[in-house]
Order: C-alpha cells, then sequence, then structure tokens
C-alpha cells in the first residue's frame, strides 16, 4: 500500500515552538489548502497534541521518529517535499536529519542560530545537496529571516529609487519585547562551551565571511561590536545578540546573489538605547551582560549552575498571552556609494523567538514546498536568494510582518 506524500512535515512537533507551529498550521491552512504531517520521538506526547488542537486536527497524521533513527528519518523524508525542524540545538541533534534530507532529496528548514554547525553542513553536505536537488535553508525563524529579508527588501528599493545598490546597510533594533524559551537557552549554553572546546569554533565565530563560499572574494573589514553613537539614528548603539548569525547569513546572501550588495559590502547590527548618559550606560548594560552570560557559560561549574538554576528548561517559554503581547521593531538604514540614504522598516507583531518564529517559519516551509520552482538547484539556499521577493509577500500577508520604506535621502 502507498504511503501517503506530504507538502510539509513538522519534525520536532511536540517542542515548544513545534507545538505553537502545529497551531498556527491548523488555524490558517484548511484542509486541502496543504498537506502536513507532525512527527516527534513519543507517540505519546504526539497524541496529547493532537487533542489540543482540536477538531481541526482530527485527520492530521502522525509519525514517530526519533533524531538518532536514520533508517526511520531517511524514510519520514521519502514522505515529504519539505521538512521542517524544530530539534535543536542542531549541533547535538541536527545533522543526522539534515542528511537524510540531502540523501533523500527532500527541502529542508530549521530554526538553528549556530554559524559553527552550519559551516560544518555545508563542508560536509552541500555538494551532495546539489546533487539530489535538495535545497536546504537554515535560519528560518526570527535568525536570520528579518535581518536578511529586510537587508533584501531595502536594497530592492534602493535599485528602484537610486538606481543602485547600498554599500552599507545598518540594522537598529528600534525596540523589541520577548523572553527566551529553555531551547533558546541551551542553545546558547552549548555554544559558549563549543567556543572554549575547540579554537575552531572561535574562529568561525569571530569570521563575519564564515558562511559564505571560499570564493566569496570579500576582504572589506567589518565593524566589531562595541558600545557607540550612531548619528544616523541620534542614538546609543549596544550589541545585538543574534548578531553574530545573522550578519553571517546576510553577508552569504551577498555572495550568493553575485555580489547583488557589492564586493565592499559592509553591514553591522545593535540596540538602540537612546540619548544621553542614560543610553550610554544602557548600551554599556547590554554590553556587559551579553560578556558575563558568554564568560560564564564557557566555564562548565557555572553552566551547570546557570542551566540549574538561573535559566529556563528545555520545553519551557513564554506564555501565550506574553507572545501576543510581544513585537519587535527593526529600522534598516542603507547608504550607496554616492553617499544616498535609504531607512526602511521591519515591524513583527509578536514575541520575537516564538510567536513570530512559528508564524515565519510555517510560511517559509509553504514557500519553499509551493512557490519555489521544481527546477532550482539543490544546494544551501539563504532565505533571501532561495525566496525573496515571495516570501517577503507571504509574511506580509499571513504572518505579521510589515516591510515599508520610511524615508530616503539624496546626496546634498
Amino acid at each position: 500500500m502507498t504511503q501517503q506524500r506530504y507538502d510539509v512535515i513538522v519534525f520536532g512537533a511536540t517542542s515548544f515552538v513545534g507545538k505553537i507551529i502545529c497551531q498556527y498550521l491548523v488555524s490558517h491552512f484548511k484542509s486541502g489548502d496543504i498537506s502536513w504531517a507532525m512527527a516527534a520521538r513519543s507517540a505519546d506526547k504526539l497524541d496529547q497534541l493532537k487533542t489540543q488542537l482540536g477538531p481541526a486536527a482530527q485527520d492530521l497524521a502522525v509519525l514517530v521518529v526519533d533524531a538518532t533513527d536514520e533508517q526511520a528519518l531517511g524514510a519520514m523524508c521519502r514522505r515529504t517535499r519539505v521538512l521542517m525542524t524544530t530539534v535543536g540545538p542542531y549541533d547535538l541533534y541536527g545533522e543526522p536529519v539534515l542528511r537524510a534530507c540531502v540523501e533523500t532529496g527532500t527541502d529542508y528548514c530549521d530554526l538553528t542560530g549556530e554559524a559553527h554547525w552550519i559551516r560544518k553542513m555545508l563542508d560536509r553536505y552541500e555538494e551532495q545537496a546539489k546533487q539530489t536537488g535538495a535545497r536546504i535553508v537554515h535560519c528560518t525563524g526570527f535568525d536570520s529571516i528579518p535581518s536578511d529579508l529586510g537587508v533584501h527588501h531595502l536594497q530592492r528599493e534602493a535599485r528602484r529609487i537610486f538606481g543602485t545598490h547600498c554599500c552599507d546597510v545598518k540594522l537598529r533594533i528600534r525596540r523589541m519585547k520577548g523572553s527566551a524559551s529553555g531551547g533558546t537557552v541551551a542553545t546558547a549554553l552549548n555554544m559558549a562551551k563549543q567556543i572554549k572546546a575547540d579554537p575552531s569554533v572561535k574562529k568561525i565565530m569571530a569570521n563575519p565571511y564564515a558562511l559564505c563560499p571560499e570564493d566569496h572574494g570579500f576582504s572589506v573589514r567589518q565593524q566589531r561590536d562595541k558600545i557607540q553613537y550612531d548619528a544616523s539614528c541620534d542614538s546609543w548603539v549596544g550589541p545585538f545578540f543574534m548578531a553574530s548569525i545573522n550578519t553571517r547569513i546576510v553577508h552569504r546572501s551577498n555572495a550568493l546573489s553575485k555580489q547583488s550588495y557589492g564586493s565592499d559590502f559592509t553591514y553591522h547590527e545593535g540596540v538602540m538605547t537612546g540619548k544621553g548618559w542614560s543610553g550610554k550606560n544602557k548600551a554599556r548594560g547590554i554590553y556587559w551582560s551579553l560578556a558575563a552570560f558568554f564568560t560564564g557559560a564557557s566555564l562548565s561549574p557555572i553552566r551547570s549552575f546557570m542551566a540549574k538554576f538561573l535559566l529556563p528548561k528545555p520545553g519551557e517559554g513564554p506564555t501565550p498571552e506574553a507572545q501576543e503581547a510581544g513585537f519587535y521593531d527593526f529600522r534598516f538604514i542603507g547608504t550607496t556609494a554616492a553617499g544616498q540614504q535609504i531607512t526602511t522598516k521591519v515591524y513583527g507583531d509578536k514575541d520575537p523567538g516564538y510567536g513570530s518564529t512559528a508564524q515565519i517559519m510555517s510560511q517559509a516551509a509553504v514557500c519553499l514546498a509551493n512557490d519555489v520552482p521544481a527546477h532550482t538547484a539543490g544546494g544551501f539556499w539563504t532565505p533571501a536568494t532561495l525566496m525573496g521577493d515571495v516570501l517577503i509577500d507571504r509574511l506580509h500577508q499571513h504572518a505579521g510582518l510589515t516591510f515599508e520604506v520610511l524615508s530616503t535621502q539624496q546626496e546634498e
């Protein structure tokens, strides 16, 4: 008997963010719009989730698959066009899943923010993915779609208005409200551990072009995270905790698009903290808080203490009410070689890490299944280079994101 094949399978459906994704898919896609199924390692948890999803999920298929069972992973991949996986930290659990997609030619998207793991996967599987036709897209959540598509949108509008691209782009986080789940914390702790244990990981994390193809040709020095006053937004700026992955995805998009942002393109992300001494002190607070976290997390006794007593556990996260109350307001400031300037905005209407991420990833997976032409080459893509404008339209219509031009300024 031939088994049903699906447009999308959600692997890790019973994880914290996986449950939110399944709720979103049940709520936003009627029967017949797409065919999808839930997969996880626990049959009991899958049944509980199906019950929680209500009558609309009564016919929804569930697949029991363990992330370490390569035979079962391969069988799952052969039953879907797109596999979306929330099973992280990806450095610990992600490779067998990705390998199964590559081997079976199955399109793939994930929520990783782990640049060192992406680099390993590129080195091991990119050529095979090109051969099998699997389109692999990392970072299809809050990290790094608002950044990647935000820059793509700004550059598109700059070409339309000025006739050229912006050689310098800055992302400034104007406002943001949201909290981290235990899964995000577990990923951050594992990254700190890897950086301490493996000098090559630290080298990758220090290289802004770490995810670009070897022949990328970029040599321009990128701005380091620091406390600074930015006159272009009239605010002090502190480091943004997701910049280490977002910037590398943006630079990879530039490389894969044949340097469409320019060979001398510079990109920086930071959090606006306001004017005067108050703004400067807030920026300092962000800087030293991040430094203290990663220094402590790199030491085994402190890392264990933090995980046990101070930080949320895997499976924990913001309440539905907190997800609804969350939001983020990003401002992108681009400057052309001639000094023309454009400011754009990306706004998300829910908690960035979970409410918004669930919507973003769901639409990315459906876009990958339905909107990307079948003849598009296999390989490791970025959201901007594989889905670009089509995904922007989807996110604008169905995922609570807005992309808009705020102002332009010609050379004086």
